[in-house]
């Protein structure tokens, strides 16, 4: 079974995949976030092996990603030092991806499929 969080990050700027990013994946437990995956993006920019054959469940998660060091490695000094989403599982049986577009000066996300 596939993991039901993915993500996928493209630089803008450089308009392509944004290789090398840390990104971690938190669950929202009793009010407090507990961090349940964690891991860089692949040379297409994803991480797609999140979770893989755990139970999805309804909640509460929210997604960080580490901007500040990808940028840096680029010698460039970004707006957003981490961008961080936060979102809701209503229907577990479904896959959650979460994209995100960034520049060091420009995020955007949107739930893809």
């Amino acid at each position: 079974m596939a993991s039901p969080i993915t993500t996928h990050v493209l630089d803008t700027n450089l308009g392509g995949p944004a290789q090398g990013m840390a990104v971690t994946l938190y669950k929202q437990i009793d009010g407090a976030l507990v961090e349940i995956a964690s891991g860089v993006t692949n040379v297409d920019g994803r991480i797609v092996d999140w979770l893989d054959g755990q139970q999805r469940e309804k909640g509460i998660y929210r997604i960080e990603f580490a901007t500040d060091p990808y940028f840096e490695k680029q010698g460039k000094t970004c707006f957003y030092p981490v961008v961080t989403f936060d979102f809701r599982i209503e229907k577990p049986e479904e896959h959650y991806h979460v994209p995100l577009l960034v520049s060091a000066y420009g995020i955007s996300t949107y739930r893809g499929s």
